[in-house]
């Protein structure tokens, strides 16, 4: 097996240009050859790694020269005396070569195809053609290609670009006296196979590579030339959770003897024909090879011993999202048929999760599975329907077919809650296929004009909400103006939708027209909005790089609104200064002015609040949570909104936001409802957005008898809002070695979750309670191998955990101003981490290195503003 050979010839440069390498005739060039490759974690040494080391000679000879060009020359390799052993020294043991030969290790038909020999026609330097057996394993033939693509080398400076067994990449040589370096570009490298990425940063994974190889020249030719290529992949997350990859060859000049006579001819392919008429011209980029999995698992075997894993009581263990990942990878080999029996032989309760892993497998083959096995005709199947909706809505690497399946104009949906999940789940798919380039694809282009049009076609409420949510999905600058439109709506819930998107936008983006009117609403310039729509109006000012008036008119107008508006106010100020957000510049100086911030204004009394903080911090990654309450004048909740993010290296990720909304309650505490919402019919739901994706919102109850019928059922028991399994992070590589070896590097990232909320109201006890209750668990993956025929190698790195996080809102309304009292728990959780090097043979001989370490985190409530602690104090003294 060979690889870096780049070689014992003479190197001149012609006046046409940077010539490379010449044979001299009658003359044969002996080399020593070794490759190696080894795996392991990002700091690990050579010692500890997982791989082997492919060692061999190769004999070089020039078969024809072209009279009028020295550089155009027919060149034949041959390689012998192959070895395979381990890379670092082994115990006996734990050394899966022990007594193994390589005729044993290859089989006789493979040693003798990579000992036959082969031809390459090098033309001023590069490979032109390369010349072997067409029915040579594709693996054996590889290996060959590493040798010829190392034939390539120039003798002066410069960049070009170059195809070898890596591809067609962009390479920069380096000449000095006696030396040249030259260092390929592997990012450049464009190759038949191709992976994918998930399309959210932080929760993706980054790689650094590296090619290097140098060429030492004695006398005019190459003594030595050795290469090392290196490649590292990390969660971006967590960036201990790595794989590196190292690849090394080494080409040594040892003897040049007396050798063959060149051969007459008029061109290549006539020389090459009549030397051997089964040499064929095959390219030089590498050959896909195919893995062979001998007692390998059907997917129908594979969920019948984890099936027990996807019942629901395993949601908030990690054993959910690792053997969902694993049936990910069985789901993504498999055909149509063989998803459906898997569909069609799960239990009831267990389909849900089953649909999840499915759908997330994003093949064409489990799409089709799923068209098939849904009926969105039938409104009883509302759940695995929205389920699939869902998981569409959470994929890694949409394409355009997945949005011509829910395009919803060409088929029947019987429900109308499906029907809304699909348009708001269409208007994130068309955000993924924008962001990877695919705005103008056929199909983008129809469901942008549908959801464009959509508010404006229709005078139905929950139509117009349904497509101004889709629009809040797509991040469409498009749709700007339309939600600047509705923003102004006398329609609550069109403001409130309309502001929170357009709080999502890059500020870039946000243009001061659009200022102006977010401006009008939050100052009511034209007509009076209720308290959440001109608290929502606030936050856009406040995250839209403001101007110093606007600040300094938001800051006037705090004394002169309602009064819990005005605490919100006052909260949501003081929490962008102790936060230090992009506002908190600007509002300093505004606060320098005494007459927009005094006493009379800054001393405000009231129950609503802001708070943000910091869940965790690491050297890779931050996470933060703002809790956001609203209060009406009469003590009952009005808006609260959790959110989660997660930032890395730059990149910011929406995790999680949770908002439960009520209105028109006030009659039933006889309270005077506040200015705008006189005429409010009674309505509480949640909403909730999930990594960036906004989901269809739940009702609680809307209007009077709905909430007097629940009032007296209320059990206090939460209602879903998301329930299922997430694939977070999935990513997908071929890795090319120039050596001739291909790795395959897979992560993937599931979450197990479980999001409920509920609100309970007690009109004995004039109280009232909200609750977010969040449930998860976690599981990141990565696995690397380098899989030939003959023996495979490979790494698996991952972190598990599991989580649970509650929120839950006490408010005593008995008396004024009543009592409020915010809890954020996180219970003690487990955190671990493991590493397993392996190496096997297809005879089952295999070797195995594991590690790991386990740790249980400590729970914590998370802290909020003193005021908050005071309160809670008198509500638990009151309980008692």
């Amino acid at each position: 097996t060979v690889s870096s050979t780049c070689l014992i010839f003479l190197c001149r440069t012609s006046s046409a240009g940077a010539a490379g390498p010449r044979l001299n005739n009658d003359r044969l060039y002996k080399f020593s050859y070794t490759t190696e490759v080894l795996v392991d974690r990002a700091k690990g040494s050579k010692d500890g790694s997982a791989g082997y080391r492919i060692s061999s000679d190769v004999d070089v000879n020039l078969v024809w020269r072209d009279p009028s060009s020295k550089d155009d020359q027919l060149i034949q390799l041959v390689i012998s005396n192959v070895k395979i052993k381990n890379v670092a020294p082994r115990s006996a043991k734990k050394n899966i070569f022990q007594g193994a030969t390589t005729q044993s290790l290859l089989g006789e038909k493979k040693l003798a195809a990579l000992e036959r020999p082969f031809m390459v026609h090098l033309k001023n330097g590069k490979v032109s053609s390369f010349y072997c057996y067409k029915a040579e394993p594709a693996s054996i033939k590889n290996l060959k290609r590493g040798v010829a693509s190392l034939l390539q080398v120039q003798c002066r400076s410069g960049k070009v670009i170059e195809n070898d067994v890596s591809g067609r990449c962009t390479v920069e040589y380096k000449a000095a006296q006696g030396q040249v370096t030259r260092t390929k570009a592997l990012e450049t490298c464009k190759t038949a196979e191709t992976g994918f990425t998930t399309y959210i940063q932080v929760l993706g994974v980054s790689g650094e590579s590296s090619s290097v190889t140098v060429f030492t020249l004695e006398d005019g030719f190459i003594k030595s030339a050795i290469a090392k290529e290196t490649h590292i992949l990390a969660v971006n997350a967590r960036r201990t959770t790595a794989a590196k990859i190292v690849s090394r060859q080494s080409l040594t000049l040892v003897a040049i003897e007396a050798g063959p006579f060149e051969a007459a001819g008029k061109n290549v392919a006539s020389v090459v024909k009549s030397l051997d008429e089964k040499l064929f011209a095959v390219g030089v980029a590498a050959e896909k090879v195919k893995s062979q999995c001998k007692g390998c698992q059907s997917l129908f075997e594979h969920w019948q011993a984890v099936q027990k894993q996807f019942e629901p009581d395993s949601l908030s263990k990690a054993i959910a999202p690792r053997s969902f990942l694993a049936l990910i990878q069985s789901i993504r080999k498999a055909s149509k048929d063989e998803i459906l029996q898997v569909l069609k032989h799960s239990s009831k309760t267990a389909l849900p999760q089953v649909v999840d892993a499915v759908t997330s497998s994003q093949t064409p083959d489990s799409l089709d599975a799923m068209l098939q096995f849904l009926n969105f005709a039938d409104p009883k199947g509302m759940v695995l329907q929205e389920r699939f909706l869902y998981a569409c809505g959470f994929a890694s690497h949409p394409n355009e077919r997945m949005l011509q399946a829910l395009d919803i104009s060409k088929g029947k949906i019987g429900s109308k809650d499906i029907k809304e999940s699909v348009v708001i789940i269409l208007g994130a798919i068309v955000h993924k296929l924008c962001q990877k380039g695919g705005c103008e694809l056929p199909t983008v282009v129809e469901v942008k004009k549908m959801i464009l049009e959509g508010p404006d076609s229709t005078q139905v409420e929950s139509d117009i909400q349904m497509y101004l949510l889709a629009l809040k999905n797509s991040l469409l600058p498009e749709a700007i103006p339309l939600f600047s439109k509705y923003a102004e709506s006398e329609v609550g819930a069109y403001c409130t939708i309309s502001l929170t998107a357009l709080q999502r936008y890059d500020v870039a983006l946000i243009t001061d027209e659009v200022k102006q009117t977010v401006n009008r609403v939050y100052h009511q310039n034209r007509r009076v909005y209720e308290k959440n729509v001109r608290a929502a109006a606030a936050d856009v000012i406040f995250s839209s790089n403001p101007s110093y008036m606007e600040v300094k008119n938001v800051l006037l107008s705090i004394g002169n609104l309602p009064k819990e508006l005005n605490k919100y106010m006052l909260s949501k100020v003081k929490d962008i200064l102790h936060f230090e957000m992009p506002a908190s510049k600007i509002l300093r100086q505004a606060m320098k002015d005494m007459i927009s911030h005094n006493y009379d204004r800054f001393s405000k009394v009231g129950s609503s609040s802001a708070f943000s903080g910091f869940m965790a911090r690491t050297a890779d990654a931050t996470t933060t949570y703002s809790l956001d309450i609203l209060y009406s004048g009469s003590g009952v909740l009005r808006r609260s909104n959790m959110n989660i993010y997660g930032a890395s290296n730059g990149a910011l990720l929406h995790g999680l936001q949770v908002a439960i909304e009520a209105q028109g309650m006030e009659s039933l505490i006889a309270a005077k409802p506040d200015e705008g919402e006189e005429d409010l019919e009674s309505f509480a739901g949640m909403s909730a957005l999930l990594f960036d994706v906004q989901l269809r919102p739940v009702t609680f109850f809307k209007g009077y008898s709905d909430l007097m019928s629940k009032m007296f059922s209320m059990s206090g028991e939460p209602m879903n809002v998301v329930k299922g399994l997430i694939l977070l992070t999935d990513h997908s590589q071929v890795i090319q070695l120039q050596s001739g070896l291909k790795a395959n590097a897979e992560f993937q990232g599931g979450l197990a979750i479980d999001i409920s909320g509920g609100m309970e109201v007690s009109l004995w006890y004039r109280e009232s309670k909200t609750s977010v209750n969040n449930r998860g668990a976690m599981v990141v993956t990565g696995n690397v191998t380098v899989d030939m025929d003959f023996v495979r190698t490979g790494m698996e790195v991952s972190f598990e955990t599991e989580a649970s996080l509650d929120f839950t809102t006490t408010v005593q309304f008995s008396e004024y101003p009543f009592l409020v009292c915010m809890q954020m728990d996180k219970t003690t959780f487990p955190f671990s981490e493991s590493l397993t090097k392996y190496e096997s043979l297809p005879s089952g001989k295999s070797y195995v290195s594991r590690r790991g370490h386990k740790q249980l985190l400590p729970g914590s409530e998370f802290p909020l503003h003193q005021e908050n602690s005071n309160m809670c104090k008198r509500v638990f003294d009151s309980d008692w």
